[in-house]
């Protein structure tokens, strides 16, 4: 049986709650695409980093980060109501870059193999 730290815990409660707040709560049409892909908190649990990802090119990350710097006093608030917390972690937003790294490496193993072609294995 795996065992959770306490931190892992509140980190996977955040991302649910987070998720469902933005996704109900937030009429910024800037954050309609955004998805939270994980939460790292530190093992005090005074501070969350959470990382999301939204699909559209540069434009959009920038729009979308403006958006949630905008947004993070709301969130952040409707998040401590939520949560059942003795300290409410301080809120660090981050993007999300392993899916274009990972979609890029794909990207590259196909150009690989087309251009060996089927004859070779």
């Amino acid at each position: 049986m795996i065992s959770f730290s306490r931190a892992d815990r509140v980190g996977g409660l955040i991302q649910e709650v987070l998720a469902d707040i933005i996704k109900k709560n937030v009429a910024d049409p800037r954050l309609r695409m955004l998805t939270i892909t994980s939460v790292k908190m530190s093992p005090d649990l005074k501070l969350a980093r959470i990382y999301y990802m939204i699909s559209g090119g540069k434009n959009k990350i920038n729009a979308a980060s403006k958006a949630i710097q905008h947004a993070q006093g709301y969130i952040k608030k409707k998040l401590a109501r939520q949560l059942d917390l003795r300290y409410m972690p301080e809120l660090n937003f981050f993007y999300d870059d392993s899916f274009d790294h990972g979609s890029r490496i794909e990207d590259l193993l196909k150009t690989v193999a087309t251009e060996n072609g089927t004859d070779n294995p």
